[in-house]
């Protein structure tokens, strides 16, 4: 059954509407109820309060909610927290899970199994951002349609009960011409910077009407800031990563077609002169710079078959702070490592009961050849480790991809040899030789064979290796729009208040009504000061009609 809305005016207003978008007198449960009316878009009616909602506007109405917006900031401001506790896994240059164990203990593998260490990329995290996003929408889409229609339609003349309903009311009976004190009263609010209309012995004074769009225009914003957030999950839209390259050499950029290549790394440390007394003696870095080229890829990116076609695009010595910059991307210098690496050595196979020795032969510790003639021995290379270790089931292993340790797995086949030849563990470092018992591990074969380096010479060892942070933030410039657009709206809804007085004189009656959406007492004060000027007695306490209703 339709409802009927229809108001004494004549205007048809929509259903559960509260006041007559024409001429504001209250309807439905405003008109049984006493004091100040319900001001809020005017009584226009709103989808989030239907009086016999479906599903859909239960949904709508759930995310129309300001405490449920509240409660949504709140949750996601406390995972925010959680992601604060312990470093994320995007802050290390080589990421080992066992660490936050190792560091933190079991409260750290906690953190790490309930994905805490990747908050801010977790599935529950984006999703809170989405349902902020959803709500900033809803609430905006359902308070603004009402509102400008609200404001768009508003009438000069307004029925009697509006105004005397109003927070700030005034009435009293005027003895001169009707259209004489019209006029004044017109000056009046026109001197105050109110833009006026009259109609019909009725008046209409507003002032400031856009301060009201003020908490949309920061809504927008906000949804502008989220969208840009939300974005960086886009492919190619942000990127922080982190990439170590050796002096003289190029290494791929993750995730992009860039390349870059480090042509020289300089470091100068602070003298002893220049430290404190605490830090004298100690190493302390001063600036460190790479010089660095970076290209971009135009053929064969990506196959491991083929050397991809490299076009140098630009060449900057990055500083810290001083990043090398093209197109979006920018590389920061991070970190350096100078630690002293093997490259290459010169060894040779030394027979230890004859004493002969065969060789020397180039082994190189990152590309090894698979296998090496001396003499009447042969050997083939089995595997090899970068950086040796043992795990604790007692398995073989590397701690990490950089040659910190680094170790060979032979099969020496030659003359009193068994058929198939036998392994043998070969430690370049003679550290690593003693630390992990080469000899042991050997058995035998040790007091048959040794590995020696006659002339160091022939020992090469690797560049330093800089770390450089490479950072690609595209969605960064909305997220600074979207923040400028939200500050805009707040110093509008802040500074700013929408003020409105409605009058008429019907035969020698002035009755009036004022409405603001806050500072009241300020609005009191304009009226009264207005009425005054006019040459008519007002107090601004004896306007305020009380209530606590908007």
């Amino acid at each position: 059954m339709l409802e009927n809305t229809k108001c004494e005016c004549g205007h048809q207003n929509p259903p559960d509407t509260a006041l007559c978008e024409s001429c504001g007198k209250p309807l439905g449960t405003e008109a049984l109820t006493d004091g100040p009316l319900e001001m809020r878009y005017d009584g226009v009616a709103r989808r989030s309060q239907k009086s016999n909602p479906n599903l859909l506007d239960r949904i709508w109405s759930f995310f129309s909610s300001v405490k449920v917006a509240v409660v949504l900031i709140v949750i996601t401001l406390i995972a925010a927290i959680f992601g604060t506790i312990l470093p994320q896994e995007n802050a290390f240059i080589n990421f080992d899970p066992s660490w936050y164990e190792e560091h933190y203990g079991l409260a750290g593998k906690i953190y790490y199994m309930l994905g805490f260490s990747r908050t801010y990329e977790s599935w529950w995290f984006i999703t809170l951002l989405v349902m902020i996003g959803a709500s900033l929408v809803i609430c905006s889409l359902d308070r603004v349609v009402p509102l400008y229609r609200a404001l768009n339609k508003q009438q000069v003349r307004k029925h009697i009960q509006f105004l005397t309903r109003q927070r700030v009311t005034y009435a009293a009976d005027l003895e001169d011409d009707d259209a004489e004190w019209m006029r004044k009263l017109a000056e009046q609010f026109r001197k105050r910077r109110f833009r006026v209309r009259v109609e019909d012995n009725a008046l209409l004074a507003e002032k400031n009407r856009f301060s009201r769009w003020g908490p949309y225009i920061n809504h927008v914003g906000l949804i502008i800031f989220l969208l840009a957030v939300l974005a960086r999950a886009i492919p190619g839209w942000q990127l922080d990563e982190y990439v170590g390259v050796r002096e003289g050499e190029i290494a791929h950029i993750p995730e992009t077609n860039y390349y870059v290549k480090n042509l020289d790394f300089e470091v100068e440390f602070y003298s002893d002169d220049e430290l404190p007394e605490r830090l004298k003696g100690t190493l302390r870095p001063k600036r460190f710079v790479t010089k660095a080229e970076l290209y971009v890829c135009e053929a064969n990116c990506g196959s491991t078959a083929l050397e991809p076609v490299l076009r140098k695009v630009k060449e900057h010595d990055i500083v810290v702070n001083d990043p090398l910059e093209y197109k979006g991307l920018k590389l920061y210098q991070f970190d350096y490592d100078t630690t002293p690496r093997l490259k290459t050595i010169r060894p040779v196979l030394v027979d230890l009961k004859s004493g002969e020795t065969y060789g020397p032969f180039e082994l190189s510790i990152l590309e090894p050849e698979p296998e090496y003639e001396l003499g009447p021995y042969r050997l083939k290379l089995i595997t090899r480790f970068l950086d040796f270790t043992v795990n604790a089931d007692g398995v073989p292993g590397n701690k990490s991809s950089q040659p910190n340790a680094p170790a060979f797995l032979f099969l020496i086949e030659g003359p009193d040899l068994p058929e198939g030849g036998e392994t043998f563990f070969y430690f370049p470092i003679p550290t690593d030789r003693e630390r992990f018992g080469q000899d042991l591990i050997n058995g035998e074969l040790a007091e048959r064979f040794d590995f020696r380096v006659t002339d160091m010479a022939h020992v090469e060892f690797l560049g330093d290796v800089s770390y450089l942070n490479v950072r690609v933030d595209r969605a960064l410039p909305y997220i600074f729009a979207g923040a400028f657009i939200s500050l805009i709206g707040l110093v509008m809804g802040f500074y700013w208040q929408h003020r409105r007085v409605w009058l008429r004189i019907d035969d020698g009656r002035l009755t009036l009504g004022a409405h603001t959406n806050k500072n009241w007492y300020g609005l009191r004060s304009e009226v009264a000061a207005a009425l005054r000027s006019a040459g008519l007695e007002a107090d601004p306490k004896s306007l305020d009609n009380g209530g606590k209703r908007r």
